[in-house]
Order: C-alpha cells, then structure tokens, then sequence
C-alpha cells in the first residue's frame, strides 16, 4: 500500500471515529422520556379535620409516597390535595418526602359568592382541598383559573398550571379537578391549547366523566389531545374510580382520571408507556386493610421529539389558534 492510499485510510478511520463520537454524544444529550402521574388523593372530606383521621390519611400518604419514590415520577398532578392545621399542607409533605418542588391551590367551595365568608368556614373546618403540581424540576410561573361554575352555586372548580424549567426548555403541566360537564372542559382544552410552549402541554386530572362522553370528546375529538393511556392500551378498561378504601377487592367501575398530552409548538410527545399505579391495597394488622385512595392513579411516560419526524408523533399537530383564554377563565393571582 502506498503511503498516499495509508493516509487516506488513516483518514477515512478517523472520519468514522469523529462521526461515531458525535452520535454518542448527541444520543447522550438526547432527552430521557418524562414520568407524568396524576392522583386524587382522597382528602376525607369536609369534616375530616374535625372527627376522625381522614380515612387514615397518614398511612396512605406514606404509601403514596412509597410507590411514587419507585416509579420515580418526575412530574404528579394532584387532586383533593388538602389542608389543614392537624395534617398541614399534604401535597407539600408528599412533595418534600420525594425531595420535589411543588404549588398548591386551593379550591375550596365559595359559599354565597364571598370569599370572606368561604375562608371564616375553612377555618372553623379546619380543612381546605385543592389541585398541586409535584415536580422534580424547579417551577417558574404558576397560574391559577377558575373554572365556569355551570350552575352549581357552591361548586368552586379550578385549573392549576405550572411552568416546569426541565433540562430541555420550559413545559406546561396542568392539574385540575372538574365536574364532567362540557362547560368546564371546553374552556379547560382552549386555555390548554392556547398555552402550549415548545414542550407538549400535559393535562392531568380528575374528571368526573368517562371517555365517550362529552366532557372528554372536548379533548380528544375538539381538541385533538392524546389521551395516552388509551394510546398505550387500546383495549384495557383502565378503571380508576371507586374504590372502598377499607375493602378487601377492587370495587371501581368507572375511568375518570386521564392524562392528556396537547403537542407542543416545536416537539410534541410520545406516549411510550402508560398504566394504572397506586392501586394495590396495603394488609395492616388486624385483618384490615388499606388502599392508598379512592381513586387509582395514572403515569404516563411520554417521550419527546421533534415535530417534523413523522413516524414518533402520538397525534396531529395542533393549529395555533388567536383565540386566547382570557375571556373564558377568570385569572386568579
């Protein structure tokens, strides 16, 4: 071989070497898929504080914390997140068991349209509940939306979003708590839709209504969001909803609770996996035993990728819309 043809051999070698680091290294930057949970916590109810201990509210919120430690979630929507003087914050507990940063909202019922009345009854409760984002990323803006009251003169629903700082631009995660009425999910999938950022916008809650019923068409068939367990499991039943806490089998027979993945403007999410978590009861002693709520919670781990590489996409881009939520919600500060 001459010395011309080694040098070029020596440099088609270190051609492939350079190309094969800089594959490694991009697939090294490349981001890991994120863990999104939701769960509504079973906060006992109004008169909880008062008698009782929340359906041993302690307990399962060590379980809860337990599971989620395991399944190493990386962002938990939170519904029936209560408070109050004898159990304190409970998703800031939750929150600093897993090492997390988290917001709070509280939702309380406005009785009589006035807020100084509602916050004189909270306190004489000593109880109020609402929505948090528990997350492993800091928080940058949070935002809270109250929710038409579609007739219901007490009922106060809200929408919780936070502006997650992850490794790869800012992400949207909402939380929310709704009646199943088309009037509060409608305006819910426009603001969602409205506040997407480079990052899919997630959407994780409790509501109140099952997958072909209208309040969640709002999502799915108006809005074009991705339901990702169903995506993940065409054909599983996915039930999350009601289960006797004290029982010993499973009692629900209804799916409620969902994650919603609205694509972002520039990369949008894969739903590579998705199932029912915390929904396994705990045997105490006695005989008794224990779940870790009413409810069976969701995780969802969804991947992120451009949007121009067809063959990764969960759903159809979404078309940006002028319409802003303004006029649908009322802000809260």
């Amino acid at each position: 071989m001459t010395i011309r043809a080694r040098l070029l051999v020596s440099a088609a070698l270190c051609l492939v070497a350079l190309c094969l680091r800089a594959a490694s290294a991009a697939e090294a930057e490349a981001p890991r898929p994120l863990k999104y949970a939701t769960f509504n916590l079973f906060h006992g109810g109004a008169f909880s504080s008062l008698w009782g201990n929340a359906h041993d509210l302690d307990r399962r919120l060590e379980m809860v914390a337990e599971e989620l430690r395991d399944l190493e979630a990386d962002v938990i929507g939170l519904q029936e997140a209560s408070t109050g003087r004898k159990r304190g914050n409970v998703a800031a507990r939750l929150a600093a068991q897993l090492g997390f940063h988290h917001v709070y909202a509280s939702a309380n019922p406005r009785l009589f349209n006035s807020d100084g009345f509602s916050r004189a009854v909270a306190s004489l409760l000593d109880f109020t509940e609402g929505l948090a984002i528990v997350s492993r990323f800091p928080v940058g803006i949070r935002d809270v939306y109250e929710l038409p009251r579609c007739g219901k003169l007490i009922e106060s629903r809200r929408l919780l979003s936070a502006t997650l700082e992850t490794p790869w631009g800012p992400a949207r995660a909402f939380s929310t708590h709704t009646l199943g009425d088309p009037c509060q999910t409608r305006p819910v999938a426009e603001l969602v839709r409205n506040a997407r950022g480079p990052l899919p916008a997630v959407l994780m809650g409790g509501f109140n209504a099952v997958e072909d019923s209208p309040a969640i068409a709002a999502f799915t068939r108006d809005a074009g969001f991705i339901d990702a367990f169903r995506v993940a499991n065409p054909s599983q039943p996915g039930l999350t909803v009601w289960q006797r806490i004290e029982e010993t089998d499973p009692t629900v027979r209804r799916r409620v609770d969902y994650i919603f993945v609205a694509p972002g403007a520039t990369i949008e999410g894969r739903a590579v996996s998705s199932r029912l978590v915390l929904n396994a009861r705990r045997s105490l002693s006695g005989g008794k035993t224990l779940w870790p709520s009413d409810h069976y919670g969701v995780v969802a781990e969804l991947a992120v990728f451009p949007v121009w590489n067809e063959n990764k996409k969960i759903g159809a881009r979404l078309p940006r819309t002028g319409a802003g939520p303004a006029r649908l919600f009322s802000r809260l500060r």
